[in-house]
């Protein structure tokens, strides 16, 4: 099974190597990758009526996530770049009403373009470690339910189900307010799984340039799901969270 699901492990490694800095290489989180397979095989119930594949991307990513936590490679520095990039688009685009570009926020923020862009570079790989932040936030739900589908029992099942729908709805929402480019790389990154590179030639910009419109558009979703409850712009189809 371990030599079956090999490439697997090293697909999900490329992956997110490719939105971590250049220093943390895909071969450092494949071994985290091996010991989240073997868990998996361990932990597997078929009876959840979940596909083993699935349940395994889970606990492969899982575990290169916590191998990531463990290395401490986020400075305090990055951490405090990102929330300000966070703050600085949730606050223009709610002033303004609209999707704002890079070279407004760079202004805003007293930067050249150039190093605008550089900044989105170094805060990359922060998004990544935000499961740690839904097990906070879930204080009494056992690790091991934050990773199954819950199966058994009628209520349950519907209980998951419109969480399911809601959150859809949410993240719908909140892409609709993305620009052209942030959802044509958010649709083909997670939904079509191509790579960054592909990415690039498809719109036409390097890798790295992709990478930056990426991560801006993960923190203007994140800044949109957090700031739900506090905004009450009536104008906005917001749905309860």
């Amino acid at each position: 099974m371990i030599l079956k699901y090999t490439p697997l492990i090293k697909y999900i490694a490329q992956r997110l190597a490719m939105r971590l800095p250049p220093h943390i290489a895909a071969e450092d989180l494949i071994g985290a990758g091996v010991i989240g397979l073997m868990d998996a095989l361990d932990k597997f119930d078929p009876s959840k009526k979940v596909k083993f594949k699935t349940y395994a991307e889970i606990r492969i990513k899982g575990a290169m996530l916590d191998e990531l936590r463990s290395l401490d490679w986020v400075s305090r520095s990055v951490r405090q770049k990102s929330a300000q990039l966070e703050k600085t688009l949730h606050l223009m685009e709610k002033k303004k009403g609209r999707a704002v570009e890079d070279e407004e926020v760079a202004q805003e923020m007293g930067l050249s373009l150039d190093d605008y862009y550089s900044m989105l570079n170094d805060v990359r790989g922060v998004m990544l470690l935000d499961m740690e932040r839904l097990r906070k936030k879930s204080p009494d739900l056992p690790e091991d339910e934050l990773f199954e589908i819950p199966m058994e029992g009628e209520e349950n099942q519907l209980h998951y189900f419109f969480n399911q729908m809601e959150l859809r709805d949410v993240l719908a929402w909140a892409i609709k307010e993305l620009t052209p480019n942030e959802k044509t790389v958010i649709s083909l990154y997670y939904f079509e799984q191509l790579t960054l590179k592909e990415i690039g030639e498809v719109l036409g910009y390097t890798e790295s340039r992709i990478c930056q419109i990426h991560t801006k558009a993960i923190l203007k979703l994140r800044s949109k799901l957090k700031n739900l409850k506090k905004d009450t712009n009536p104008k906005v189809f917001v749905p309860h969270i």
